[in-house]
C-alpha cells in the first residue's frame, strides 16, 4: 500500500487544497492530510479549529486520514510510513519555494519523495492569505471554500469586528445574517 502525506497549514482549506487532495487520492492508496502546529506563520485557526473543518469536509473518504503534527514533515512522513508528500503548485514563484523545501527534505529522508501536482487553473489564484483578506473584507469567496469554511471564516472576523466596536463603544453590531442579506461590511 503506497502512502503520502499531504502537508500545510491548511488556515483556511480552499477548494484548490481539496482538488489537490482529491487528484492525490487516484495516486496514491492513502493519503494523510497533515496540518502543521508548529509552522512560522500567525494562523487566523487553532489546529484543532482546522482539524475539524478538514476532518468535516473529509467525512466518508476512507482513502484520506487528517493529522495534526508538529516538527519535521519528513518526520512525520517516515513515522506514518508514506513514501511520498504531495505539495500543490499555482505559479512558477511556489514552484522556486517548493523545490527548496524539497531538496532539503531530500537530504533529510532520502527515501520520501516530493510530488508536485498543478494546480486546476480555476484555483490557480486561490491562496489562504487571499481568502482570509477577502473575507474579512466581507468578499464573497464562496467559489474558493467548502460552504463550512466560509461560515467558519465570517464568524471569526465578525466576531473581530465586534470586539473592536464593543471596545469603541461603536452601537452597530454586525451580525452573519447582515452579511447573507448583504448589508454588513466589516
Amino acid at each position: 500500500m503506497t502512502k503520502a502525506v499531504y502537508p500545510g497549514t491548511f488556515d483556511p482549506v480552499t477548494n484548490g487544497h481539496l482538488d489537490i487532495l482529491t487528484r492525490s487520492t487516484e495516486l496514491f492508496d492513502e493519503v494523510i492530510v497533515a496540518i502543521a502546529d508548529d509552522n512560522n506563520k500567525e494562523t487566523l485557526f487553532t489546529a484543532a479549529e482546522r482539524l475539524a473543518l478538514l476532518q468535516a469536509e473529509v467525512e466518508g473518504r476512507p482513502k484520506i486520514q487528517v493529522m495534526v503534527f508538529s516538527g519535521l514533515t519528513v518526520e512525520f512522513a517516515r513515522r506514518q510510513g508514506a513514501r511520498a508528500l504531495i505539495r500543490g503548485l499555482r505559479a512558477m514563484s511556489d514552484y522556486e519555494y517548493e523545490l527548496q523545501l524539497a531538496m532539503m527534505n531530500k537530504k533529510f529522508a532520502p527515501e520520501i519523495e516530493t510530488v508536485f501536482l498543478m494546480a486546476q487553473m480555476e484555483y490557480s489564484f486561490v491562496s489562504s492569505s487571499a481568502i482570509k483578506w477577502a473575507s474579512s473584507l466581507a468578499g464573497r469567496i464562496g467559489d474558493f471554500v467548502p460552504a463550512m469554511v466560509e461560515r467558519a471564516l465570517l464568524e471569526k472576523h465578525l466576531a473581530q469586528v465586534n470586539e473592536r466596536r464593543r471596545v469603541t463603544g461603536a452601537e452597530t453590531v454586525v451580525d452573519i445574517d447582515d452579511r447573507d442579506a448583504g448589508g454588513a461590511t466589516v
